[in-house]
């Protein structure tokens, strides 16, 4: 039997979402059992064979019969358990982790494990601290250009070291001589749930992005689903293959020192029985930090970084299989890219003069100016094709201004740009990666990042990485903003182009959150719960102007429930009465909605795109 759902029907292709939400909000919950070592989303194994079935699959360090649970502090899980109406199986196997940067004595030292100029993925690596581990990628500062090294926390930071040590290359375990082989400084390291990583510097040594004896150089960053072959080159057992059989999983490893027990987000990789390794180890000690790349469908490797090794089986383990954090995750968190960034283009922000109609940039009321903040005397913030006043109070952005040139629209991908905070304000305005961390909260942009891509390509680029800055960014919750929800409110810019014949296809917009004065403070920040959005654009030579409010509840934001939320089509002024920003004199009077009476109560939301009211 597989997973059903409760009225007996077969589930969906919600059922890959709705486990991996049960997952990120229950998942520590099981954790704290301490016999369970992981939980995740796995295909059952029924007699020592995998199955098609899929499973919320636990790991145990100890299987037992259900006399002998209370004597190893466990209690016994349930067969089944139902997620938003469906029964999926459970799956208990016996496994246990630990990291993999401990090696044994060898005698042969090979390419791998000498000092190397130029410096590539797959040699040794590591803190002088910490015996040795692997560089899985050559990447980039996001904000500075400059190269580094990608590998793990517990390789290159550990809980001895500080960031600035300098690191070294090869690790000490293959060549104790810390003075000829410093790399470079330890500049960022993260170990939580979105990964264990860490990245230095190159300082003195040439740079070759190749994957050692892979011959491929990652550009893009990948999503591993249930199935999918991968590869990787590590410092130890060098080549070897896998099977992705666990995705969607958070596993208990024990960093000893002052860290202990931490909880990462990952999947796990079993070994492929096509390729399996001379030796039997697909990893060994001193492989952390390796890269996992997808293969390509001809078997060979590709340019798609899968993960980053960081663990394996724990001792006396008789199951051969290793842990690979999530690509993104631990990319966002360090500020790294795998292409170098390109200079930036010299291109403005909002243009007051893009439409026809001109259309200044937003004011506030007078009293809240003095909370904006102000960058070189001016409380506008400029960015690549839009721009934006910030609240010290509140760490967002009061509004945003965007011009979108239909015409010229390019699709760019958005893989492996990190979400940062701008170096010209102040830290401590802007709500960063401490307020998203490990909860259901997704990083939202103002300015639609699809908007901004257009111009020239460079000018394209220039605007798609400057639409992550944390500036730019709201707190919403992932159903809100995800776009396999469907929802309305991220498609009200297709829709006007597809309804309304825009004079030459350009339009702009301003939007922002609602700040209320009782929104909810989580991690000491007021959570925006209302969103606005005005879109105007001239037809036949006239300017209009649409607004809507989207309101959010975010009442279940602790207990991680879903939460619903609508689109509403109101009057400019309506929307000014909710907020501190006043909208250019032409907006108003372009208004497409009229003023609501009180007495009539409050518009009822969007159904579909055709309710909007585009023109009057």
């Amino acid at each position: 039997m597989g997973a059903k759902k409760t009225d007996g029907s077969e589930p969906g292709d919600s059922l890959f979402p709705a486990l991996r939400a049960f997952i990120r909000a229950r998942g520590s919950d099981y954790l704290k059992d301490p016999n369970i070592s992981s939980i995740g989303i796995g295909y059952k194994v029924r007699g020592r064979r995998q199955t098609k079935e899929v499973s919320i699959q636990f790991t145990v360090a100890a299987k037992a019969e259900p006399e002998e649970l209370e004597a190893l502090g466990t209690t016994m899980l349930p067969p089944s358990i139902t997620v938003n109406g469906v029964e999926v199986p459970t799956d208990v196997l016996e496994r246990v982790y630990q990291v993999e940067f401990r090696v044994v004595a060898e005698s042969d030292p090979n390419a791998r494990k000498v000092r190397i100029d130029p410096v590539r993925p797959g040699v040794s690596v590591g803190h002088p601290s910490i015996t040795c581990g692997t560089i899985g990628a050559i990447v980039y500062d996001a904000e500075t250009g400059k190269p580094c090294v990608l590998s793990n926390w517990h390789v290159l930071h550990g809980n001895s070291g500080a960031l600035g040590d300098v690191v070294v290359q090869p690790g000490t375990h293959d060549d104790n001589r810390t003075a000829q082989n410093h790399l470079g400084p330890l500049l960022r390291s993260y170990l939580g749930i979105a990964g264990d990583g860490a990245i230095a510097a190159i300082e003195g040594r040439g740079i070759d992005a190749a994957q050692l004896d892979l011959d491929v150089v990652v550009d893009e960053l990948g999503e591993p689903e249930l199935g999918d072959k991968v590869v990787k080159g590590g410092r130890t057992t060098g080549v070897t293959h896998g099977v992705v059989r666990r995705i969607d999983t958070i596993a208990k490893i024990n960093y000893g020192g002052t860290k202990g027990i931490i909880e990462v987000g990952c999947f796990e990789i079993g070994v492929d029985t096509a390729k399996r390794p001379v030796d039997g180890e697909i990893s060994s000690g001193g492989d952390s930090g390796a890269a996992w790349v997808f293969k390509a469908a001809n078997g060979r490797p590709g340019k798609v970084l899968a993960g980053l090794h960081f663990a394996g089986e724990g001792g006396g383990d008789p199951d051969e299989h290793a842990l690979a954090c999530l690509p993104r995750s631990i990319f966002e968190k360090l500020g790294v890219t795998l292409v170098r960034p390109e200079a930036g283009v010299a291109v403005g922000g909002f243009d007051p003069g893009f439409l026809s109609v001109p259309l200044a940039v937003p004011e506030l009321d007078p009293a809240v100016r003095d909370d904006a903040v102000a960058v070189d005397g001016s409380t506008r913030v400029d960015y690549t094709h839009f721009s934006l006043t910030m609240s010290r109070t509140r760490k967002f952005a009061y509004w945003v201004a965007w011009n979108v040139d239909g015409g010229g629209l390019k699709k760019i991908s958005r893989t492996g740009i990190p979400f940062v905070k701008d170096p010209r304000l102040p830290a401590g305005v802007q709500a960063g990666d401490e307020l998203y961390r490990d909860n259901r909260l997704d990083r939202g942009h103002l300015a639609r990042r699809a908007d901004l891509l257009w111009g020239s390509l460079d000018e394209a680029r220039q605007a798609n990485r400057d639409s992550f800055f944390f500036t730019n960014i709201t707190p919403q919750m992932d159903d809100f903003n995800q776009s396999a929800r469907n929802g309305l409110w991220g498609r009200l810019e297709d829709a006007v182009f597809a309804d309304v014949d825009v004079d030459d296809l350009k339009v702009s917009i301003f939007g922002g959150p609602v700040f209320g004065a009782d929104d909810r403070v989580f991690r000491s920040v007021a959570i925006p719960r209302e969103f606005w959005k005005v879109i105007a654009f001239v037809e036949g030579g006239t300017l209009r102007a649409s607004a809507f409010l989207l309101t959010q509840n975010l009442d279940q934001l602790e207990t991680l429930d879903l939460d619903e939320f609508r689109v509403y089509q109101v009057s400019v002024a309506d929307l000014e009465a909710r907020t501190s920003v006043r909208l250019p004199d032409a907006v108003r009077a372009a208004d497409t909605v009229p003023v609501r009476p009180e007495a009539a109560g409050p518009p009822a939301p969007l159904s579909s795109l055709s309710d909007i009211v585009w023109v009057t």
